[in-house]
């Protein structure tokens, strides 16, 4: 990959969705809105805040004006001529400071209200909630185990690979250990996830994970989803969900050089996450934690170029499911399942037998501009104007695809198959056996 040829620009207004859209299709906006089961009346508001916000504008650059041409005339006025200017300039300065403040009021309702709209769906994804997915495909079958199948946990604490109960006594509920071999399997998922990574054209980088309000707000993180994400208050800084986060923040207020095609990086990471609202659910085993490790995909293209690189980056996803050897589905979410910075979204679910369910260990989202808007990052277009760039993310590999290999691959001794294409990565390994045996 090519070294970034970049231009740093000092920190722009925050801005959400192009407000240009929202002045021109202002019903495209509203049935986003409506999709996403949002407040659609919030887009009227918001053009009247915009209209508000474009008016006192126009008249704190007249009133301004004027003030500037006065100043003129009293540089060349003597005696009563004078004095009687410097009066009206007065008046004219009273009136220049109201049309200021009321610039920044109605400057400030508008970005307030603009933050917090999520991006605008894209036309194909479906309406409605959690469960109201379209499944675009199924990929391989669910085998037939002829055994009463053991769950994950109970796999991993029989092969010495996971400790859950030390992980609680040391840190809380949802917390754990690799151990040992379970060690060894997350170590050789996440390098081969970062070896196709590179093979790819990715760049791997290992970012950190900590991050500035401005940078986690910037991604869409702190509306909605705001009680998911730990914060160090002392520090004013946040710990990242993803390495999405960090990747996203790498070049804002930078205009970056596409001339030669998307930036691709993947980012290394340990991710933390509260799991507000999730109490009751998924407390067995490894499935929904506080803590894990992730591979993420994290893209900066031209906007004309988004769906094309959201399709690569579902087919990167699909050849590391394929490696692991795993039946599972592609899933297009539902517009009120969606983040608020992205526009469409693809799940690919793995199956686990003992759930007898479908259950997610991949996502790829097209965030279209909206982060880009957010964080200033920007490209030339082919007249040399600066433009918003688009982002896209996808998961390449997780703790969480730990769980699939196990009860998958299970045997009925309780010993696991390694997947063929992951053995190199465990010193040619191709089973894993119950500790002591």
């Amino acid at each position: 990959m090519q070294p970034v040829s970049c231009t740093c620009l000092p920190t722009t207004l925050v801005t959400v969705i192009d407000p240009r859209t929202l002045r021109e299709d202002p019903d495209v906006v509203r049935a986003s809105q409506r999709a996403r089961g949002e407040d659609e009346t919030a887009v009227d508001k918001l053009l009247s805040l915009d209209s508000e916000r474009r008016s006192s504008i126009a008249a704190a650059d007249t009133l301004r004006a004027e003030q500037k041409q006065l100043g003129k005339q009293i540089g060349k006025a003597g005696g009563d001529e004078r004095a009687a200017l410097l009066e009206t300039g007065k008046d004219l300065a009273a009136k220049v400071k109201a049309a200021e403040a009321e610039q920044s009021r109605a400057s400030g309702e508008f970005d307030e209200l603009h933050r917090r709209l999520p991006n605008i769906v894209h036309p194909a994804v479906p309406a409605g909630g959690e469960d109201d997915f379209t499944v675009l495909k199924h990929v391989g079958t669910p085998r037939e185990l002829g055994f009463a199948p053991r769950d994950h946990l109970e796999l991993g604490e029989r092969l010495g690979a996971l400790d859950m109960e030390r992980g609680a006594k040391v840190s809380g509920a949802r917390f754990y250990f690799l151990t040992g071999v379970g060690a060894q399997l997350q170590l050789a998922l996440l390098n081969m996830a970062a070896m196709q990574a590179a093979e790819n054209g990715f760049q791997l980088m290992i970012p950190p994970v900590l991050v500035r309000p401005e940078i986690m707000a910037g991604t869409g993180f702190l509306g909605a989803h705001s009680s998911e994400v730990y914060r160090l208050e002392e520090d004013d800084l946040y710990l990242v969900g993803t390495s999405e986060v960090p990747l996203a923040g790498y070049h804002s207020d930078e205009i970056l050089d596409l001339s030669a095609g998307p930036r691709r990086y993947a980012g290394w990471s340990t991710c933390f996450r509260r799991e507000a609202g999730s109490y009751g659910k998924d407390t067995r085993g490894i499935i929904r934690v506080h803590q894990f490790d992730k591979i993420e995909m994290f893209v900066f293209c031209r906007p004309e170029d988004a769906e094309a690189e959201h399709e690569r980056l579902l087919g990167w996803e699909e050849q590391m499911l394929a490696k692991i050897e795993v039946p599972y589905r592609v899933i297009d979410t539902a517009a009120g399942d969606l983040g608020t910075s992205a526009a469409r979204k693809f799940d690919c679910e793995a199956w686990v037998p003992t759930q007898q369910a479908y259950r997610e260990l991949t996502s790829t989202s097209n965030c279209t501009t909206f982060q880009a808007r957010r964080l200033g990052v920007r490209y030339r277009d082919e007249n040399g104007r600066p433009q918003a760039a688009a982002t896209l993310n996808g998961t390449l590999a997780t703790t969480r695809w730990i769980v699939a290999i196990l009860e998958n691959h299970q045997q009925e001794d309780g010993s696991v198959r390694v997947p063929e294409a992951l053995r190199p990565f465990l010193n040619g390994r191709d089973v894993l056996v119950p500790a002591g045996e």
